[in-house]
């Protein structure tokens, strides 16, 4: 299984509009940030999680020329606001299943209401096969490659983290709950929620993350959805053995 990570960023990116801090005008690469989102590629599928609000820039970098499925965690701009971009991939290959839970359909039929009434012309549409994930019911993309839904907390709001296999991601989210620790045990590698190192009330920060990371006990974690609190070389000293900060481009192999 390959994964990249093609945004690690909070919802504003990093660097921030205006801002000048030490890690917004840094020239290290590790620190300019997208939107969160993450490709999956295993077994002859492609799997995009989130069309964050910079997905055509982020498919055009690494030259994404196909999709199987898009799984969406929840209905925040950062996450969803690039769902119109996946016109292009449409045009050569049909409709694309998009897989999220009950509340989060609520939420993408009305923001692209557009796209599922009827009565809409002038102007391409996404083409979407609607597909609702339930927490906890494992599905098959393929033969070997078996998702898992599972629910997070995101301040009130219920998010859905997935697993891959013996891969897992999971961010937005300021809780996770007992049943979800159960299912994100024995992972060879979690990309984890955490936003800075002060206090969030719907973020995980450092010190929540790394409690998470000592109770799941992955072989190795990735910290994303970063703001520009964090720099990528300076706060790696504050990281034990097996986490490191995430950053886009990164690749995994598992």
């Amino acid at each position: 299984m390959k994964v990249t990570l093609l945004g690690t960023g909070t919802s504003t990116g990093v660097p921030s509009i205006g801002c000048e801090c030490e890690t917004c005008t840094s020239d290290d690469p590790r620190d300019k940030r997208l939107r969160v989102s993450l490709l999956v590629e295993h077994d002859g599928q492609t799997v995009l999680v989130d069309t964050s609000s910079d997905f055509r820039q982020q498919a055009l970098r690494v030259g994404l020329k196909h999709l199987d499925a898009v799984l969406v965690t929840h209905c925040h701009a950062d996450h969803i606001f690039g769902l119109d971009d996946i016109r292009p991939l449409n045009f050569r290959h049909g409709a694309l299943g998009v897989y999220a839970n009950e509340r989060a359909w609520v939420d993408i039929r009305r923001i692209f209401k557009y796209v599922f009434e009827p009565s809409h012309f002038g102007g391409g549409l996404p083409q979407v096969v609607a597909h609702t994930v339930v927490n906890g019911a494992p599905f098959c993309l393929s033969r070997d490659l078996t998702v898992t839904p599972l629910e997070v907390i995101h301040g009130r709001l219920p998010v859905v983290a997935y697993r891959f296999n013996d891969f897992a991601y999971a961010t937005d989210l300021s809780e996770i709950p007992p049943a979800t620790l159960e299912g994100l045990r024995d992972l060879d590698a979690l990309v984890l929620d955490c936003l800075r190192i002060k206090p969030h009330p719907t973020h995980l920060t450092l010190e929540s993350a790394l409690a998470y990371v000592e109770r799941l006990r992955p072989r190795r974690t990735y910290l994303t959805h970063i703001t520009h609190d964090i720099k990528h070389a300076r706060d790696s000293r504050l990281l034990p053995d097996g986490v490191e900060w995430a950053y886009d481009g990164l690749e995994l192999q598992l």
